[in-house]
């Protein structure tokens, strides 16, 4: 399969390491040009290139840039196929990023960046967190393998994003359309948590929209003060006991 990656942060990265690996064409690109992009990243055969050749003549492209970095993307996107797999892996954080009105006032994330590209985009891989998904992937059938919730309005985009899911280590787990995506975004149960394949059922269920903004705000608030920096990766085993604590 061939796979564009626009953003390589720590979430890019993983993917472009895990898809590669796993014998898939993969090229990757950043805002700062392919000179830029560390050889960590293509460790495993990716191809650094620019956006647009990201972009160009592939099956998906997985958007893993902040939220608002969205604007640039619309333009690159012109470059893909119209029939290409669209995957939004990003998440809000208006203290760290620039406040975006439309998200201010409730809209669901994956369902604003659907609206800014004009094409249909599925949600994945937003709600583990970045060093988790690095090292915590396991084969299918593992006890307590961790579950990622995938979200598409389109069934057959939702089973393509959920195959890729399974590949990267993790149990997929259908999450239904895209409006209610807002279940796996930052501050609910199933952000950053670890859940695994029998607690993510209950966790997207009990989700509320009205008290993740300030459950997000206030885990962001303790890692910054643990660490003294609001943009730190946390240590996998903290940041999911301090996220279970506040958000479940």
């Amino acid at each position: 399969m061939k796979i564009g990656i626009l953003g390589v942060g720590n979430i890019g990265k993983t993917l472009a390491q895990k898809f590669s690996a796993g014998g898939h064409d993969v090229k990757v690109a950043n805002s700062r040009g392919p000179e830029s992009i560390d050889a960590e990243v293509l460790k495993n055969g990716a191809a650094a290139t620019t956006a647009s050749e990201a972009v160009r003549d592939v099956d998906v492209v997985i958007i893993s840039v902040p939220l608002n970095r969205i604007p640039d993307v619309v333009p690159v996107m012109s470059e893909a196929p119209r029939d290409a797999l669209v995957i939004d892996t990003s998440n809000y954080y208006p203290m760290r990023d620039n406040k975006i009105e439309a998200l201010e006032q409730g809209q669901v994330e994956s369902v604003w960046v659907a609206e800014q590209l004009g094409r249909p985009v599925a949600k994945a891989w937003n709600s583990i967190g970045a060093k988790s998904f690095a090292i915590n992937g396991t084969p299918a059938g593992t006890p307590n393998r961790i579950a990622i919730p995938v979200a598409a309005d389109d069934p057959k985009d939702r089973q393509a994003t959920m195959a890729l899911v399974e590949e990267t280590g993790f149990t997929a787990y259908d999450a239904g359309v895209l409006a209610e995506s807002w279940r796996q975004q930052p501050g609910t149960p199933c952000y950053c948590t670890d859940v695994t394949e029998d607690e993510v059922e209950h966790a997207l269920a009990t989700a509320d929209a009205a008290r993740s903004p300030k459950r997000r705000e206030l885990s962001v608030a303790v890692f910054a003060e643990r660490y003294n920096d609001i943009m730190v990766t946390p240590e996998v085993d903290v940041a999911a006991r301090v996220n279970r604590a506040i958000f479940m």
